[in-house]
C-alpha cells in the first residue's frame, strides 16, 4: 500500500490471511460466518447465518464436546479459548484441521455465552509419522491439563454432597463424556447409593440395598479397592451375568467403575457409564482414575462437613431453649444467629427461667470466644444460673454465686493461659407490676422502647464480667416496665457488628427501634436483618454463614398500647415514664440519670427547659446523697399532647427529715437547691410517704396564664417546706 491509502476493512485482511472470521451466541443458537469461514467449515464461500446443528454436523463429535469445557475454563480465567478441530465432510472423513481462538464471555442474565472468533486451516502432521504421533498425544495432554485443573477447582469449591455430584454430572471429559454417572456408599455390609444423575429417580431402588458380596461392578470395586472397565454389553454379561438384567435396560454401551478412596480406605465407588463404546485406553483410565480421586476428597470434606453442621445444630438446640410457655400481660421474642465458620455454635445465649409467685427471670450473656470450648463453658454457666435462680437467690447473689462458680470453671481447664470471662445481665421480672429488679456483669446495659415509641438506654449498676473476681459484688437496680413498654437485651454482636462501636451502633438500632409499628416478632427480625440482611435465623431456624460475631437478642413486651400489636404511633399512649435507682454508693451515677433524662426529652421543643429539668434533677439527687443515708429513686414522666405536654420529675427516698430553704451567704457553696427548684419550675412540692418523702418538680410545655413560672407555684402546689441543715 502506498502511504496514506486507507486500510482495507478487517474481513479483507483476515481473508487475504486465509482467516475466517465468526460469532456465536448460545442464546440464540446462530453462528455467523463471513466467507472464509464458511469455506474453511466445508460450506459455500459466503457469508451465512447458521444453526448450532449445521456446524456441528461439520466438526468432529469429539471436538465439539471439547470446545464446551474450552468456553468454560476461559471465561473462568479470563483468557482465550483456542482449541484445534477436525473438520468433516458429509461421508464422515476429515477434510482438515482448524484452529479456533475466541474471547468468550458470559451474560448472567441471559445465562448464554457470547463468542467472537477466528478459523486458520494449520498444517497436520500425517498419521503414522512421528510427528504426527506427538502432535495427537500433545492436544490430549493440553486438554487432559485443562480439564483436570478445571474440574479440581469446581470440586474443591463444592461444600455439600449434592454440590459434589451436580460439578461430577457436569464434567465435560477430554474426549469421551458419560450420559450416567452413580457414586455408591458402604453402610456396614450394604451398597447404598448416596447420588445418581442420567437415570430416573425411581430406576436407582434395585441397588439402594444390595449385599458387597452381591456379583456386582461397584461391589466388586468396595470389596477389592480395584477399579472395573467393561468396554461393551457383551463383555459386562459375560463378568456379571447375575446382575446385567439390571444395567441392561439403561441401554449404555460402555461402563467404568472406580473406588473412591480417601487415606487408604475404600469409601464407597463411582460409576461413569457412556452411551457408546470406549476403549478404556491408559490415557483414558488415567483420566477417570484422577477424576475418581478429586471426587473421593471432594465427598470426604463435604461428608464432613455435613456432619459437623448436624453436630452444630443439635448442640445449638440444646444449648438455647425456647423461652417457655406464655407469660399472661407479658409478650416475648428471641432471636440467636451463630458466627461463621468452623462449629456455628459459640458463647452467646439467653434464657428464662420461671421462678415462685409467678415471676420470672431473663438472662442473656456472652462467654468469651466462639469456639467449641466456649459453648461448652456457656451450656455449664447457663446450668449454673438456673440453678442458683431456682433457689430463690436475688439478682446480685445470682451473678455473685455465679461468677464464683465460672471462676472456678475456667482455672480448672487443662490451659491455664487460656482463662474465659462471661459477660451477662440477670434480670428478675414481676409481670403483675412491671418491676424489673436487676444486676449486670460486664454486659450491655438494656434498652427500653416506650410505648410512644422513645428508645433510651437504662443506665444500670454493675460490677466485673464473671469469672474475673470471684469475690465481686453486683448490685441491684431496680426498672419499671409501664403498659406498652419493651425491654431490649442483647449481646454486643447486635451493636458493633459491621465496623461500629458502641455509640453508633447504638443509634443504628435506635432508628429501628423508634419507627417500627409491627408486631414483637417483625422488631425482632428487624433488628436481625438490619445487621446480616433477610435471614431466618430464628431460635429453632437453619443455620447459615455469618461474619464478625454472635448476636442474642430477647425482647420482653409488658402488654398494653404501644407493644407491637401492630398500632400506629399516633394510636399509642401520650404517656412515657421511667425509672432509676441510685444507690449511697454510686455517686457516679448521677451523672447516668441526668443523661437518662436528657434521652427522654429529646423531642422537648424548648432546650432551655430541658436543660433546667437536668440541672434540677441534680440538685435533687445529690441533696439525697449528701443529707441523707439512703438511697434515691426516680421517676421521669413525660405526659400530654405535643405542644401541651407535662414534665414531672419525682425523686424518694427513706429519710425521715424533710427539706427546707437556707439563705446561703455569698461564698457558701451549697444551700440553695430549693432556691433553683422555685426559680425553675412550674410547680413542685414535697410528700411525705411515711417511710421517707418525695420532692417532685413539674415543667409545662405551654403554660397557660395562671400556670406562670416562679416561686408562688411552690407553696401553691404543696405545703412550705425547708431544707435539711
Amino acid at each position: 500500500m502506498r502511504t496514506g491509502e486507507p486500510l482495507p476493512e478487517v474481513g479483507d485482511v483476515l481473508a487475504s490471511l486465509a482467516t475466517g472470521l465468526w460469532h456465536w451466541d448460545t442464546a440464540t443458537g446462530e453462528v455467523e460466518v463471513d466467507a472464509e469461514a464458511a469455506r474453511l467449515l466445508g460450506l459455500p464461500a459466503e457469508r451465512a447465518c447458521l444453526r448450532e446443528a449445521q456446524v456441528r454436523a461439520r466438526l468432529h463429535p469429539v471436538d465439539w464436546n471439547e470446545i464446551t469445557g474450552v468456553v468454560q475454563l476461559a471465561v473462568a480465567e479470563g483468557t482465550l479459548a483456542e482449541v484445534r478441530i477436525r473438520i468433516m465432510d458429509e461421508y464422515g472423513h476429515v477434510v482438515r484441521v482448524v484452529r479456533s481462538r475466541s474471547r468468550p464471555s458470559f451474560d448472567p442474565e441471559r445465562k448464554a455465552y457470547d463468542l467472537i472468533g477466528t478459523l486458520q486451516e494449520v498444517a497436520e502432521p500425517r498419521p503414522g509419522t512421528p510427528a504426527g504421533r506427538s502432535a495427537v498425544t500433545g492436544e490430549w495432554r493440553r486438554s487432559r491439563e485443562a480439564f483436570l485443573l478445571d474440574a479440581g477447582r469446581a470440586l474443591a469449591e463444592a461444600r455439600s454432597t449434592e454440590e459434589v455430584l451436580r460439578v461430577a454430572a457436569g464434567l465435560s471429559m477430554p474426549g469421551f463424556s458419560p450420559d450416567g454417572l452413580a457414586v455408591f456408599g458402604v453402610s456396614g455390609d450394604r451398597l447404598t447409593v448416596i447420588g445418581h444423575h442420567g437415570q430416573p429417580a425411581n430406576e436407582a431402588n434395585p441397588f439402594v440395598d444390595m449385599s458387597l458380596e452381591t456379583a456386582y461392578p461397584a461391589a466388586e470395586v468396595v470389596r477389592t479397592g480395584r477399579a472395573v472397565y467393561l468396554s461393551s454389553p457383551e463383555q459386562y454379561r459375560s463378568r456379571y451375568p447375575m446382575t446385567w438384567s439390571l444395567a441392561e435396560r439403561f441401554g449404555r454401551r460402555s461402563w467404568a467403575y472406580l473406588p473412591l478412596t480417601v487415606a487408604g480406605r475404600t469409601m464407597g465407588a463411582w460409576m461413569a457409564a457412556f452411551a457408546y463404546p470406549v476403549a478404556f485406553t491408559p490415557d483414558e483410565r488415567s483420566v477417570l482414575t484422577t477424576v475418581a480421586r478429586m471426587l473421593a476428597q471432594a465427598l470426604s470434606r463435604a461428608g464432613a462437613a455435613e456432619n459437623q453442621r448436624e453436630l452444630a445444630e443439635g448442640l445449638q438446640r440444646s444449648m438455647l431453649p425456647m423461652l417457655g410457655p406464655e407469660i399472661p400481660g407479658m409478650a416475648l421474642a428471641a432471636r440467636y444467629v451463630p458466627t461463621g465458620g468452623g462449629l456455628q455454635v459459640g458463647g452467646d445465649w439467653y434464657d428464662m427461667i420461671p421462678l415462685p409467685g409467678g415471676r420470672f427471670a431473663l438472662v442473656i450473656g456472652d462467654v468469651q470466644g466462639h469456639d467449641v470450648r466456649a459453648a461448652g463453658l456457656m451450656g455449664q454457666l447457663r446450668i449454673a444460673l438456673r440453678a442458683y435462680a431456682s433457689e430463690g437467690h436475688r439478682p446480685d447473689a445470682v451473678l455473685a454465686r455465679a461468677s464464683h462458680f465460672f471462676h472456678g470453671l475456667a482455672a480448672a481447664e487443662d490451659d491455664p493461659g487460656d482463662l474465659r470471662f462471661a459477660t451477662c445481665y440477670y434480670a428478675e421480672v414481676d409481670p403483675a407490676t412491671g418491676t424489673v429488679d436487676s444486676a449486670r456483669a460486664g454486659h450491655l446495659d438494656p434498652v427500653v422502647r416506650m410505648a410512644d415509641g422513645t428508645a433510651l438506654i437504662l443506665a444500670t449498676a454493675g460490677g466485673l464480667p464473671l469469672g474475673i473476681d470471684p469475690d465481686s459484688d453486683y448490685p441491684i437496680t431496680r426498672l419499671a416496665l409501664e403498659p406498652g413498654d419493651t425491654l431490649m437485651l442483647c449481646t454486643d454482636g447486635l451493636v458493633e457488628t459491621g465496623g461500629h462501636d458502641l455509640q453508633s451502633g447504638w443509634h443504628r438500632l435506635r432508628v429501628i427501634l423508634e419507627e417500627h409499628t409491627g408486631g414483637l416478632e417483625e422488631l425482632a427480625d428487624s433488628l436481625v436483618q438490619a445487621v446480616h440482611g433477610p435471614s431466618s435465623h430464628h431460635t429453632t431456624g437453619p443455620l447459615a454463614d455469618r461474619r464478625e460475631d454472635d448476636i442474642a437478642l430477647v425482647l420482653l413486651c409488658r402488654q398494653g398500647a404501644g407493644c407491637g400489636c401492630g398500632e400506629s404511633t399516633a394510636t399509642r399512649a401520650p404517656v412515657r415514664r421511667t425509672m432509676l435507682s441510685i444507690a449511697q454508693s454510686e455517686p457516679a451515677r448521677i451523672a447516668a440519670a441526668r443523661q437518662h433524662l436528657r434521652d427522654l426529652l429529646h423531642d422537648w421543643p424548648v432546650e432551655d427547659q430541658r436543660d433546667a429539668a437536668v440541672l434540677l434533677l441534680s440538685e435533687m439527687l445529690t441533696n439525697v446523697l449528701v443529707h441523707t443515708d439512703t438511697d434515691a429513686v426516680l421517676v421521669a414522666e413525660v405526659a400530654g399532647e405535643p405542644g401541651e405536654r407535662r414534665i414531672r420529675v419525682e425523686v424518694t427516698d427513706n429519710g425521715d427529715d424533710l427539706p427546707h430553704k437556707r439563705r446561703p451567704g455569698e461564698m457558701a457553696s451549697s444551700g440553695r437547691g430549693l432556691m433553683l427548684v422555685e426559680l425553675l419550675a412550674d410547680a413542685w412540692g414535697v410528700a411525705p410517704r411515711g417511710e421517707g418523702k418525695s420532692i417532685w418538680y413539674e415543667l409545662y410545655e405551654s403554660p397557660g396564664p395562671d400556670d406562670a413560672p416562679g416561686p408562688a407555684a411552690g407553696p401553691g402546689s404543696g405545703p412550705e417546706v425547708v431544707e435539711a441543715p
